[in-house]
């Protein structure tokens, strides 16, 4: 029997207070596939209850007790792993191969990584005649976006069990399925009653009503920037703790020494994965001034390798994008850089020739782009690359950091020592050099208008996370 129409809260699996439903579209179709129920105010106010009193003893329970149930929700979750891979790829569009490799992966990983972290996390230390100790901050408010469901529900639901807080979860409405499926997985782990909570909603319904609840402790969001400020200020009123991992617009630097047409050929790869829409996407690329034209030359021909279509085909690189208003803005920024005077490489407005249905976006290509234009510097979240001179490093680290943004940045060089000067220089979470595999381990998070907090393994656990000092517990 389907869960789509219910919630879970304090676990059980409950119709909302108030019934009201929202459609799934599927954006290959443009169709509704399905409908979730939305809730309320009267919503929050019983799950909260639920994760509150839930919390006097779930937060006493020990390590092992903990490490056991994060063990059993792994168990489960690769059980379920088709289900969710199936239901990512409907909901957002993710070809199905990217949605087992990637999108179902990533929660798999985030999991067997928090429990790595838990296994060798200490929670308290003594210094001379004072304990320190880290103590569960309490009920935590989670705030999951659309375009990685898996990787951002695990990055939060799994660090907060393990430092024993309880939580409540709202994902995207756009792409809700993969939560519902992961909610299956919470509750045929046998997760305690009251621990884990999920309500479908939308932002001003549910998730604003979570991050100012006076019985929430902590609120963790991933989001625009525009939503991430609407968060904080919310969540202000009660002087609760915010994490947040919001907006980029991330560099990659490819230095002069770098394997160009390698490098040049990856950063097309990795800045269109995801169909473009990955927060951390390396969208500006930043090359020699005179080796431009070499670099759009390769970046056309990695772009126009790309085939977009049907999600469900094995053979698909790019699927649609999530959604019409998704589609229609990137559809506007790249009429903006056409009249802002960028070159158009390749892509270019409007659907793939192949297909007349469907929110897919032409993989599209800017050369001889400029710090200032539309596309340098807003988010598009789609398959759309910004090529970008600069004459010298400095230069290079210059434009790199001239944006609002700072949550990762890239470079590629064949001198490793030359490399990490450079991103030591980089005013960015995460800074990966030479496309290295995705580190789990790794900190992730942003600078400026890019959020705070950092999520991933140990770094995820402090996060959810309160600091006391024992006075005068002897030496």
């Amino acid at each position: 029997m389907s869960n789509h129409l219910n919630f879970f809260i304090d676990g059980k699996w409950v119709a909302p207070v108030a019934p009201a439903t929202l459609d799934v579209i599927d954006p290959s179709t443009e169709e509704a596939y399905t409908k979730i129920s939305v809730g309320s105010k009267a919503d929050v106010d019983k799950a909260v209850a639920a994760a509150k009193a839930a919390f006097p003893s779930f937060s006493q329970t020990s390590k092992a007790e903990r490490l056991k149930l994060l063990k059993r929700i792994l168990e489960v979750y690769n059980e379920r792993y088709e289900d969710i891979a199936q239901a990512v790829s409907q909901e957002m569009g993710a070809p199905i191969t990217w949605a087992r490799e990637a999108q179902a992966w990533a929660g798999k990983a985030h999991m067997e990584a928090t429990i790595k972290a838990l296994e060798d996390y200490d929670f308290s230390e003594k210094r001379g005649g004072t304990m320190v100790v880290k103590e569960p901050i309490g009920v935590c408010a989670l705030i999951t976006p659309w375009n990685w469901p898996l990787n951002q529900i695990v990055c939060k639901v799994a660090p907060a069990i393990a430092a024993g807080c309880t939580v409540v979860l709202k994902p995207s409405e756009i792409a809700p399925i993969s939560g519902i499926v992961f909610s299956e997985v919470m509750e045929a782990a046998g997760t305690p009653k009251g621990v884990y909570n999920m309500i479908n909603g939308t932002g001003p319904d549910v998730g604003q009503i979570m991050a100012g609840h006076p019985d929430v402790d902590m609120v963790s969001f991933t989001g625009s920037t525009r939503a991430g400020i609407i968060v904080a200020k919310t969540a202000a009123e009660t002087v609760k703790r915010v994490a947040q991992e919001l907006g980029g617009k991330s560099a990659n630097i490819v230095l002069p020494d770098a394997d160009f047409e390698a490098a040049v050929r990856q950063g097309v790869n990795a800045c269109f994965g995801n169909s473009g829409q990955s927060c951390d996407a390396p969208t500006r690329m930043l090359v020699p001034a005179g080796r431009h034209d070499e670099a759009l030359a390769i970046a056309k021909t990695a772009a126009e390798a790309h085939k977009v279509g049907d999600p469900r085909s094995e053979e698909t690189k790019l699927g649609p994008v999530v959604s019409n208003i998704q589609f229609d803005k990137i559809q506007r920024l790249i009429e903006a850089g056409i009249k802002e005077g960028a070159t158009l490489v390749t892509g270019g407005p409007g659907r793939p020739e192949h297909l007349n249905r469907g929110y897919y976006v032409r993989p599209t290509v800017f050369g001889h782009v400029t710090p200032g234009m539309t596309v340098e510097k807003e988010e598009i979240f789609g398959p759309v690359l910004s090529v970008i001179s600069y004459n010298d490093e400095d230069e290079a680290v210059k434009i790199a950091n001239d944006t609002v943004y700072g949550l990762a940045a890239y470079v590629q060089s064949l001198d490793i020592e030359r490399a990490r000067k450079v991103a030591a220089r980089l005013r960015a979470g995460q800074v990966s050099i030479n496309y290295p595999e995705w580190d789990t381990f790794a900190p992730f998070g942003g600078y400026k208008q890019s959020g705070n907090g950092r999520e991933y393994a140990d770094w995820a656990i402090h996060d959810f996370l309160e600091v006391k000092g024992i006075v005068g517990c002897g030496a």
